[in-house]
């Protein structure tokens, strides 16, 4: 397991609040959007939620690889997501925004690769080439390495057990190394898998 050592955190004392209140945020995105759109597996949905805070403004940028899906409002709602997220946080509309980010590399994002393996996993197709076509999919940008590990029932086996594929560098033990991580649970006919992927993009 990867150490996580924080340093310097802010010095407010509303911080475990604004921690549980990031949290309570990026859960109702991700439900709203979940909700709202079909099919949103098959896209991958939110690479991640970046929130920014300032005086009288609080800024959600929502980071896709797909915008093309969530850019339409008629049919996601995003104006309608804005209104009830600031009736939930107390905020007004000024006060609020809500930025739509395309990320240039959709599958360079562990959460969205991470949901694409657990869509795979779910429509039966076999662990292995899952993992493949995964490391196929990561292959096509500049990450460095990636490593894949589902854990479970896998293939419908009566034993639980732990496979995993890696391809390129994944120093784990480096606390340096520019590492981006995933765990995303996959919900089969044959009980919950677990997925993790890592991926190694550069020293920072």
């Amino acid at each position: 397991v990867r150490s996580i050592i924080l340093i310097g955190l802010p010095q407010n004392k509303n911080y475990p609040q604004l921690l549980e209140w990031d949290r309570e945020i990026r859960d109702f995105v991700e439900r709203y959007i979940q909700k709202n759109v079909k099919n949103v597996s098959n896209y991958g949905g939110i690479g991640h939620i970046e929130i920014r805070r300032k005086t009288d403004l609080v800024q959600i940028n929502i980071h896709t690889g797909f915008l093309d899906l969530l850019i339409e409002e008629q049919s996601l709602g995003i104006s309608q997501m804005k209104i009830d997220l600031g009736k939930k946080l107390g905020l007004k509309s000024q006060n609020l925004r809500v930025n739509l980010i395309s990320v240039t590399q959709p599958y360079g994002e562990p959460k969205i690769l991470a949901e694409h393996v657990a869509l795979q996993l779910r429509n039966r197709v076999p662990f292995r080439r899952t993992m493949k076509k995964a490391i196929e999919l990561i292959g096509r940008t500049t990450d460095r390495g990636i490593k894949i590990q589902i854990a479970g029932r896998l293939n419908g086996s009566e034993m639980a057990r732990v496979e995993w594929a890696r391809e390129g560098r994944v120093p784990l033990q480096t606390v340096k190394a520019g590492i981006k991580y995933c765990c995303h649970p996959a919900q089969t006919i044959y009980g919950v898998l677990g997925i993790k992927i890592w991926i190694f993009r550069d020293t920072q």
